[in-house]
């Protein structure tokens, strides 16, 4: 996928052939490495899915890494720490497991967002999520390193984000 596919609309919301699933619900599987002595997955592998999530989705939406993560020289203008995480287990997952995961972004200022995700064995439509993981991003000047506005495309992102939000059926699987 080319960067710049999605959220190009004047109003920077998706166009409207562009399925909010394909960026807003994301799959994996559990792999051997995710788990522990016991079999199950290690706690500190939820955050990770998490992150691996979000990036995913901004590459699904068109927005290209090096457009909001820093390279080897190459820092984009804006940074956006994450200043808040947490995550909660609500049932055992194992190696093999299939995992849907739905993002649900959401502006709290300008210069600031936060994403909830929730992950089903499978099926969204399943109302028993196994884990939840929320992270909140600050905004901040690269080189300053003071609170700024959101960059234009993780704000194209989240508008679109908002406005699919809704159409995103819980019967899409993975």
């Amino acid at each position: 996928m080319t960067a710049g596919a999605f959220g190009t609309e004047a109003d920077g919301s998706a166009p409207e052939w562009v399925d909010p699933g394909s960026w807003l619900l994301l799959c994996r599987s559990v792999r051997f490495g995710d788990t522990d002595a016991a079999g199950v997955m290690h706690f500190h592998q939820l955050l990770g899915w998490c992150h691996e999530a979000y990036e995913e989705s901004l590459e699904r939406f068109g927005i290209a890494a090096a457009e909001v993560f820093p390279r080897p020289g190459h820092s984009p203008a804006v940074a956006l720490p994450i200043v808040h995480c947490q995550a909660d287990f609500l049932a055992p997952l194992a190696c093999g497991d299939p995992l849907a995961i739905k993002l649900e972004p959401r502006r709290i200022d300008p210069g600031c967002f936060e994403l909830t995700y929730t992950f089903h064995r499978g099926n969204p439509s399943d109302d028993q999520p196994v884990a939840r993981g929320l992270s909140r991003h600050l905004a901040i000047n690269s080189a300053s390193r003071v609170r700024c506005p959101l960059p234009d495309p993780i704000v194209r992102w989240l508008e679109a984000s908002a406005a699919s939000g809704a159409l995103l059926s819980r019967s899409e699987t993975c």
